[in-house]
This record gives structure tokens, C-alpha cells and sequence, in this order.
């Protein structure tokens, strides 16, 4: 890679990897996992920047990230998913941090492929179109993932909400 080309990536990969790892951490609920995605992804945009830099960047390292988190999830399907808490929480943001604790948690209950979807949708503001393309499945399957999912979580939110009510009243 000539040092023209690797400087554009290098500026590109600065300016995108923050918004991937965030969301790679709400997919996979694990900080370590999510590093590890987005290196992934932006180790195989590299080796392929000459080719990709006037093409999709965005939409192939989107892609590994969210195949990566998939064949994660189906590696380790047999262990519980659990969300972890970062320790250190700058002040400023630790409310707004905990207030989203309860879905974080939730998210991790879902199918990968419903927390995929949502997290494509809700957080990445994509177009069901877009979520399908990153995905590799079909308009039909982001909808029904995105309504099964949401029911889910709303599901898991009251259900956490009343356990919550009956600790208040004992």
C-alpha cells in the first residue's frame, strides 16, 4: 500500500472505528469480543483498501463485524451471554450509561440475528434495505427479525419491570 493510500485509511479507519465498536459491544455484550470484531474488520479492509476505498468500505467492514458476531454467537451458543459493565465510567456520561443497562442486558438475550437487526436499525439508523445488504438475507427477514425482536425485548422489559415492582412491595 503506497503511503498516499495508507494515510486515507488510516484517516477512514480513525473516524469509523469508535461508532463500530460501540456497536460491536452491544452486539456481542463483551468489550474484549467487540475489539476484536472491529480489528478483524479493519485488518481485512486494509489488505483490500486499494479496491474498496472508492467502492463500500463502510458496508464491507459493517459486514465482517456483524458475520463476525454471528459466528461468534453460534461458537459459543452453549455459553450464557452475559453483559459486562465497563469499570471505569467517566462521570459525566455513568447515568446515561446506567439508565441503558436494563436494555443492554436485554439485547443479549435475543437470537443474534434479531440483535443484529436492531442494533443496525435503532442504533446505525439504517434502512431495512441497508440492514439486508450487511446481513446477506432478504427486506422480509429484517421485518420479521425486527418485529420479533422488539417483541422480545418489550417482553423482557416488563418482565424485569414487574420483579421489580414485587421486590418494592415486599
Amino acid at each position: 500500500m503506497s503511503q498516499c493510500m495508507e494515510g486515507e485509511f488510516v484517516a477512514w479507519a480513525t473516524v469509523r472505528q469508535g461508532a463500530w465498536l460501540r456497536s460491536a459491544l452491544l452486539l456481542t455484550g463483551d468489550q474484549a469480543s467487540a475489539e476484536d470484531l472491529v480489528q478483524d474488520a479493519l485488518l481485512k479492509v486494509a489488505e483490500r483498501w486499494s479496491r474498496l476505498r472508492d467502492e463500500a468500505p463502510d458496508a464491507y467492514a459493517r459486514r465482517i463485524i456483524y458475520n463476525g458476531a454471528m459466528s461468534r454467537f453460534r461458537r459459543h451458543s452453549r455459553e450464557p451471554a452475559h453483559a459486562v459493565v465497563p469499570e471505569v465510567i467517566a462521570t459525566a456520561t455513568t447515568d446515561d450509561w446506567l439508565s441503558g443497562a436494563d436494555i443492554r442486558a436485554a439485547l443479549q438475550r435475543l437470537t443474534t440475528k434479531q440483535r443484529a437487526v436492531l442494533v443496525l436499525r435503532y442504533y446505525e439508523d439504517l434502512s431495512e434495505r441497508q440492514i439486508a445488504e450487511a446481513l446477506g438475507v432478504t427486506a422480509g427477514t429484517v421485518k420479521s427479525q425486527a418485529h420479533a425482536g422488539l417483541r422480545r425485548l418489550r417482553e423482557e422489559l416488563a418482565l424485569e419491570q414487574d420483579s421489580l415492582d414485587g421486590e418494592e412491595i415486599r
